[in-house]
């Protein structure tokens, strides 16, 4: 029996094979959205065990493991790394058909050389091989990027972040990687939520101003967007549950915050209305400096809230939404195409009943200042699988232009993540092959060939002028 991760893996025709392996696979990676700390990447750091780069911060597994019937302790607990290691892999065999087990075993083959399969009886074996290598510099931080081929990263921070790690980065002339942050203001949006007000403080310290009223606030926030343009930003980032857009004067909007800064609750309504009348401010600001804004979609957190008191946000208890956005969406884009202050902008939704929905919308805001300036983003977080990645790029295909799509990201908190990108190119290849081979597409390997390469790399470089 042959490797199961093998040369032609997941490549099924011909056509699919030649566009990976002459076209696809020896391209850098552009992760222009991902989770992981520019701390670990300045420093350096190196590993006890796999557990703690493998399983450290992976909510996907952890749901897994959930899933599989094992104990809270194995999981985020204070279980031995060996044995959360363990319990991994008696989960591993029950993934066969979920996307985990791919990215399993590809990591393990790129990264260790590991051919076996993961599995109670494999996993001694497996366990000292990994941490073996993790022992060597090979195997430190940056090692691990440069073995994926990483050409820049781009984090996500908040803006009262002092970016000093990003700066670090930067001038170690011993690491050519560029690392650069992202500006995510989620905290200063989210009017409603609980410790608001100590944030604002917070944003008050990091601007070096007062924050009492509005326009004190857009100005501290457009501080801190000059500070991380500064230092290389190019790309801010927005969580919405639901996109909205209600409509309200400065006068209105300065009464919400000063409510919520007095600790009153805010409705619905008002924080709807500061919400929209922030966002539209900082898409001016973003489209001034010819920065790209993010918009994540239809993601509902933290709904076990026993779990969420014990473990804290990004820990595995989130699901797919079903808010209607088309309306709220659209009103937004438009309030700030009316000025001609739109940036590029590239949307992501949680459900995939949204793919068309948004591909309509951003199809009536498209602009000349860049091909393709408004992006339907990769298939994200419950969607980053075979099934998930083609019904984005079929639907990508049909109402837009695949050609000028901006490719994969990791949006991972483990070094371990790249793989990913290997995984979409090889999918984004198949169909290609598929469509070829269908007769769908001429048989032009040239023609076929350069839009394997534009999606997952060019497009990437020349869109978000880095």
């Amino acid at each position: 029996m042959g490797n199961f991760i093998n040369d032609n893996f997941m490549l099924q025709n011909q056509v699919a094979r030649t566009l990976y392996h002459d076209f696809a696979k020896h391209l850098p990676i552009i992760d222009y959205h991902c989770h992981i700390s520019p701390k670990e990447i300045a420093e350096n750091k190196k590993y006890n065990n796999i557990t703690e780069v493998w399983l450290g911060g992976d909510h996907y597994k952890w749901r897994a493991i959930r899933a599989n019937g094992v104990d809270e302790k194995y999981i985020t607990g204070n279980a031995d790394p060996k044995e959360k290691f363990m319990k991994w892999a008696e989960t591993v065999p029950y993934l066969l058909g979920n996307p985990l087990y791919h990215w399993t075993h590809l990591e393990l083959k790129r990264y260790f050389g590991i051919d076996d399969l993961l599995s109670p009886e494999t996993a001694e074996n497996i366990w000292n091989r990994c941490n073996e290598l993790l022992s060597s510099d090979e195997f430190s931080v940056r090692g691990l990027i440069s073995k994926s081929n990483v050409e820049l990263i781009c984090t996500t921070d908040d803006p009262v972040d002092t970016l000093e790690y990003h700066r670090a980065i930067k001038e170690d002339r011993n690491f050519s990687v560029r690392v650069l942050p992202t500006f995510r203001p989620d905290k200063a949006l989210n009017i409603n939520n609980e410790g608001f007000s100590d944030y604002i403080s917070s944003l008050e310290k990091a601007a070096n101003m007062k924050i009492s009223s509005v326009s004190e606030l857009k100005q501290a926030l457009g501080n801190r967007i000059s500070y991380f343009h500064e230092n290389g930003c190019r790309i801010s980032d927005h969580a919405l549950e639901y996109a909205v857009y209600a409509e309200a004067d400065e006068e209105t909007v300065d009464k919400i915050l000063k409510k919520a800064l007095n600790g009153e609750k805010v409705t619905r309504q008002e924080a709807e209305q500061y919400r929209s009348h922030l966002l539209v401010f900082l898409g001016r600001e973003y489209a001034k400096r010819g920065w790209t804004m993010q918009l994540h979609l239809n993601s509902i957190r933290n709904l076990n809230t026993r779990r969420f008191a014990a473990l804290g946000p990004d820990t595995g208890y989130d699901a797919i939404g079903d808010a209607q956005q088309a309306k709220g969406l659209a009103a937004l884009l438009n309030a700030l195409e009316i000025t001609g202050e739109l940036p590029k902008t590239i949307l992501y939704s949680l459900n995939p009943y949204d793919n068309e929905v948004l591909l309509t919308v951003m199809g009536s805001f498209q602009g000349s200042e860049v091909p393709g300036k408004m992006q339907l983003g990769s298939a994200w977080w419950f969607n980053d699988q075979k099934d998930g990645m083609v019904a984005q790029m079929k639907a990508l295909a049909n109402m837009g232009l695949l050609r000028r799509f901006v490719g994969m990201l990791t949006d991972s908190r483990s070094f371990l993540s790249y793989t990913r990108h290997e995984y979409f190119r090889r999918i984004l290849c198949n169909l290609i092959g598929e469509w070829a081979e269908a007769g769908e597409v001429p048989m032009d390997m040239n023609l076929l060939g350069s839009m394997v390469q534009e999606i997952c790399y060019y497009n990437a470089k020349n869109y978000f002028g880095f």
